[in-house]
């Protein structure tokens, strides 16, 4: 078990909603989308890093 799994299985659902208003007062209703827009296309990116290297890798063992 990693140290995530076992944090997560301690986080039920009124935590998660005690999270998320926690959030929106720090951040405010107008700065969520941004954050959220921030967030997608950060993790965008990174799934194509990730598979750009895979492919280069493949590439490297066809030569």
């Amino acid at each position: 078990m990693t140290i995530a799994t076992i944090f997560l299985g301690f986080v039920g659902p009124w935590q998660w909603i005690i999270i998320g208003l926690a959030i929106l007062l720090l951040f405010g209703g107008r700065k969520l989308p941004e954050l959220m827009k921030g967030l997608g296309t950060g993790i965008k990116e990174f799934k194509n890093a990730t598979k750009d290297e895979d492919k280069e890798e493949e590439d490297k063992k066809e030569s």
